[in-house]
């Protein structure tokens, strides 16, 4: 024990020093937010310390870093003194633990308190605001901001510009982004941030370039988000930001390697991905989260698989973004399969209950099944969902046809709380076109103008997609006139329904309209006025159309170079459809079936063989069109055999089962070769049922080959299952004309004749012809 004397001694001399080491022991942990710093409070309590503001506040930084918010909490309810320092260190802990409205009732009461808040202060409430969504808040918060004189103050600026970026405020983000005095290179950043998630990536870049020419030296995470940008705009802004990148000398680290591979994943450049992510030997699951959506969103499936695999080879655990990337992957390509394999690995990962992942089964069991069961269930099965959830299943249902219960679904989503999305609109939209039902358009173009959803421009562009598919060309132009913002997806919906509507005139007169907003054509619009062109057979438009392609860059899109294949066929010159595949860089299948019914319809039947070889050669798979166009020539080649090969090919090589269309190529194939018997083989075993198309096909046969009997039979299955359809009359009295019996074809005539439009509502079976048939011999 010390004596009297001695500890007055200590404390004149010794506990001044004693009292700043301690300030620097604590400064130093908390620096390095280092735990044994709180070993010096128990000394700093026993030594009459606790009143040091100074030390407390360094103290109360260490337990919010280091311990709980309840420690941080209770240390700082039992500070006799607080200052500004003390409340903003409160607040931060409660805002970086996510606790924001417990953070904004401290401010509440500090202010009641006396302290006056200071940029730190006001920092971390306008993140608080931010986080919870309080937009109007936040800018109550500004307005103090500007009365304390912090306006211009970098670290407010920044957070400013968040604020206002992540609500739609771009304008007022750039406006305080001027503002802010000497921007550090965290405005900067933030300020391009905003800019790449509002979707402005070249604005983004020019502010990066300014950054440069202020002399503001650009760290890792500004290069991240510089690279997103330049990931939009093009490989060769990517590479220029590459560069720029080795010449700063920043460090490759796992977050840059990251932004690079998503960059040159997004340019295509999957080589250069791969490469870069194995420049440095550090991995993470961002990384090879990364790397698998770049090769899912490329339709590089193996590769994905095989890097999955790899992934879990290195010890690195899948998560739900990683299920995600496969599952997306699987929608694309169209695989069932192995769609269902990640099903079972995400059940056994226990995601099952993820809603991102049971969206993301949702949209793949729809996208890639032939059915709609497997989506239902899932859909069923989860516990939570979201708006994304609902889109997922009514886009599902609309694709497969189910118009009725896309609507019954919508009113579902609605009736539960959830509101929908623009994408959710546009589906919904698209559903009443496909549907052509204009009631249930009209009912919802009034929600969404009550929601003011048509300031939307997606929303208003499927508005017009929908009336001008449901023929209501006036509402279509109406709405046009009254959007406050048009774009050329405006127009593309609107020419392509006028096209299918016949109207190609029209269609054309589109461009016009487009030239007076302003707005470019891009690879969509100009492949739909292509199409007009190809309607009206004006080889002078086409021609003209092509040419503008060239001057503005259209032509590299793969649609406008389809386009000019298309139209070239169509009006007859076979040589320049010709040329203008040879000019496309990388053919698609719908390049490649453009070719072939080009060559097939102008009889060049070893060509369009031949092009089909080529394709597979290539490695792109047919599709069903393309093997309708394959038996559409061989028919007209009068090749019979290699028909059938290659309709017995769909299946047992590709994988494509044979739909009705298919069997009406194949039954034309087989008749006009007189091929009968083996045609009706088939008709007896063919696994889904015929229609009428096929028995007039059929009948059609019989009456080239006058074979009367089985045409009877044909005629008779064809009037059972549509006794309204005059052709098989027709059909059949031209078979028996043929066949030397025109007392029998007149009797078919006058029975038609006389009866009518009554025959119509008749059965099969009372059918006059029906009734004749049995008795009728050659």
């Amino acid at each position: 024990m010390l004596s009297k004397t001695a500890t007055k001694i200590l404390s004149r001399t010794e506990l001044p020093c004693f009292q700043e080491t301690c300030s620097h022991l604590i400064s130093f942990c908390n620096s390095k937010s280092l735990r044994q710093g709180v070993c010096i409070h128990s000394p700093i309590i026993k030594l009459g310390f606790q009143d040091h503001l100074y030390l407390n506040n360094n103290l109360l930084s260490l337990y919010s870093k280091c311990f709980t918010l309840d420690y941080a909490r209770q240390f700082f309810d039992e500070m006799p003194y607080r200052d500004v320092v003390s409340w903003t260190g409160i607040l931060s802990a409660y805002v970086k633990h996510e606790k924001h409205e417990e953070a904004l009732g401290m401010f509440q009461e500090m202010m009641g308190s006396g302290p006056c808040p200071n940029e730190f202060t006001f920092s971390s409430v306008l993140r608080a605001y931010s986080a919870l969504g309080e937009f109007s808040y936040g800018k109550c918060i500004h307005g103090c901001v500007i009365k304390h004189g912090f306006e211009s103050n970098q670290i407010l600026g920044s957070v400013l510009i968040d604020l206002y970026s992540k609500y739609g405020s771009i304008e007022e983000a750039c406006r305080l982004f001027i503002c802010v005095d000497n921007g550090d290179v965290v405005s900067w950043t933030t300020m391009i941030s905003s800019l790449v998630q509002a979707g402005k990536w070249s604005q983004a870049l020019r502010i990066y370039i300014d950054l440069i020419k202020a002399g503001v030296y650009p760290n890792e995470f500004t290069f991240v988000k510089v690279l997103a940008a330049a990931g939009f705009l093009g490989l060769k802004h990517g590479k220029v930001v590459h560069a720029h990148l080795i010449v700063f000398g920043v460090e490759l680290n796992l977050v840059v390697k990251t932004a690079l591979v998503h960059m040159y994943f997004k340019c295509q450049r999957m080589d250069d991905a791969v490469r870069i992510s194995k420049l440095t030997p550090e991995s993470d699951r961002f990384l090879w989260t990364a790397i698998l959506s770049g090769l899912a969103q490329n339709l590089k499936l193996r590769e994905a698989v095989v890097a999955f695999q790899e992934m879990e080879a290195s010890g690195i655990l899948s998560n739900n973004f990683t299920y995600l990337s496969i599952l997306n992957a699987c929608s694309l390509i169209l695989s069932l399969d192995l769609g269902r394999q990640i099903h079972a690995r995400v059940i056994m990962a226990g995601l099952e209950d993820d809603v991102p992942v049971g969206n993301a089964l949702v949209d793949m069991y729809m996208k890639c099944s032939h059915e709609v069961k497997d989506g239902l269930r899932v859909f069923k099965g989860m516990e939570s969902r979201d708006v994304i959830s609902w889109t997922s299943l009514i886009a599902g249902l609309s694709e497969h046809g189910f118009h009725q219960d896309c609507s019954d679904s919508y009113m579902e989503m609605t009736a539960s709380g959830l509101q929908p999305n623009s994408v959710t609109l546009s589906i919904i939209l698209r559903s009443c076109r496909a549907a052509k039902s204009a009631s249930q358009l009209l009912k919802l173009h009034g929600h969404v103008i009550k929601t003011n959803a048509d300031h939307d421009i997606v929303v208003s562009n499927a508005l017009v997609d929908a009336y001008a598919g449901n023929e209501r060309v006036d509402d279509a132009w109406h709405l046009i006139r009254n959007m406050s913002q048009r774009d050329a997806r405006t127009y593309t919906g609107l020419a392509t329904r006028l096209n299918q509507m016949g109207h190609h005139e029209m269609a054309l007169h589109v461009i016009n309209h487009m030239f007076n907003d302003d707005i470019k054509m891009d690879g969509y619009s100009m492949a739909g006025f292509l199409s007009a062109s190809a309607g009206l057979n004006s080889v002078e438009t086409g021609t003209q159309l092509h040419s503008y392609s060239v001057k503005s860059g259209l032509g590299s899109f793969i649609s406008v170079s389809n386009g000019l294949v298309s139209f070239y066929g169509k009006c007859g010159l076979t040589h320049d459809a010709e040329r203008a595949f040879a000019e496309i860089s990388e053919p698609d299948i719908v390049s490649w079936n453009g070719l072939i019914s080009v060559l097939a319809a102008y009889g060049h039947i070893s060509s369009a063989l031949s092009a089909f070889d080529d394709m597979r050669l290539t490695g792109i798979k047919p599709d069903s069109v393309t093997f309708l166009l394959v038996l559409f020539t061989c028919t007209h080649g009068g090749l019979a055999d290699m028909g059938l090969e290659y309709f017995n090919s769909m299946k047992e090589m590709h994988g494509i089962e044979p739909q009705l269309d298919h069997y009406v190529c194949l039954f034309d194939l087989l008749g006009r070769a007189g091929r009968l018997e083996e045609a009706m083989e088939i008709l007896e075993t063919m696994p889904i049922k015929p229609n009428a198309s096929i028995y007039k096909t059929l009948l059609a046969a019989c009456k080239v080959h006058r074979i009367v009997p089985l045409g009877e039979d044909i005629a008779r299955r064809g009037l059972k299952l549509d006794p309204s359809d005059p052709a098989f009359n027709l059909i059949l009295a031209n078979l028996y004309d043929s066949s030397g019996r025109p007392d029998l074809a007149a009797m078919i005539r006058r029975s038609a004749r006389d009866k009518g439009s009554s025959l119509q509502q008749r059965s099969c079976s009372s059918h006059p012809m029906c009734e004749n048939l049995g008795s009728l011999t050659t």
